[in-house]
């Protein structure tokens, strides 16, 4: 999918917008621009060859845009769109990466002019760095994306989309809706950095953990260098689902714990042969 026939804004220009605009340049958009509030963010972008131009007042940008692709934290979105209402293109299309749904798309829905259609969006795709200087195509190469439509979605904009998910190279793009996204990211993502930040902090052997740990430690734990500001916002925002698995996970730790204390080998076998076998059957 080259030769993209879109002038295309991105708003945040860190690791997720950086990325985006790195992968979209091989996409060849008509003009591929930036907004962000960080100059040296929009130098770094110009430098480096990833964006035509980046501004950081985003009035130019947006009246020349066919896609705005929004990359900020969940909070900053509705107020985003809701200051540049009247800056936004005519029948433009607009999505976003965030890791959270349901607290932001009625809302932004119900304020939209009637020719501007905000697909929302979710690539399953990040690092544990921040900031543009960290972007690289290379981490939507075999992701996931979500798309959540709403009614008010025009199919070609899902399309538009899609097309463009699998133009940046991910692998599959699952369309559910926003409280479905919601609950299942509480699970595949939300979960696991709770455990990951859960499993750092309950260290207190009293020596450098570093010069113990093998692969198993190292991968479970890498995501819990985490961008603190965003990770609150997301499970803030996603508190009863995130809740909700977190109860799930007590309960099934509970029971490896149960079968340590009843020295019953048969349970804890059971139990490890369940995860396992469920693990292979993942795609």
């Amino acid at each position: 999918m080259k030769g993209l026939d879109l002038n295309i804004t991105i708003v945040g220009l860190g690791l997720i917008g950086g990325s985006y605009a790195l992968a979209l340049k091989e996409l060849q958009p008509k003009k591929l621009y930036a907004v962000d509030k960080d100059e040296e963010a929009i130098k770094v972008g110009e430098e480096m060859g990833i964006i035509d131009k980046g501004f950081i007042s985003p009035e130019i940008p947006l009246k020349e845009s066919d896609l705005i692709i929004i990359c900020i934290y969940p909070k900053d979105i509705k107020d985003f769109v809701k200051n540049n209402i009247d800056n936004f293109k005519l029948g433009s299309v607009i999505t976003d990466v965030t890791g959270i749904k349901r607290e932001f798309a009625e809302e932004i829905n119900a304020g939209l002019r009637k020719d501007i259609d905000f697909v929302f969006g979710h690539p399953m795709a990040g690092r544990e760095f921040t900031g543009v200087k960290y972007a690289s195509k290379e981490i939507f190469k075999g992701a996931n994306y979500i798309i959540t439509p709403t009614e008010r979605n025009k199919e070609e904009s899902i399309k538009l989309i899609e097309d463009i998910a699998i133009g940046l190279g991910c692998k599959n793009v699952e369309k559910v809706t926003v409280e479905k996204h919601d609950e299942i990211i509480g699970f595949t993502s939300q979960l696991p950095h709770v455990i990951a930040v859960s499993l750092v902090n309950s260290d207190n052997l009293g020596v450098d953990v570093g010069k113990f740990t093998g692969d198993s430690y190292r991968d479970l734990t890498r995501i819990a260098r985490i961008n603190t500001k965003l990770w609150t916002e997301l499970f803030m925002g996603n508190r009863e689902n995130l809740i909700n698995q977190i109860e799930e996970f007590e309960k099934n730790i509970t029971d490896v714990k149960t079968a340590l204390i009843n020295k019953d080998m048969k349970s804890l076998s059971e139990i490890l042969s369940k995860a396992s076998k469920k693990r292979e059957e993942m795609s």
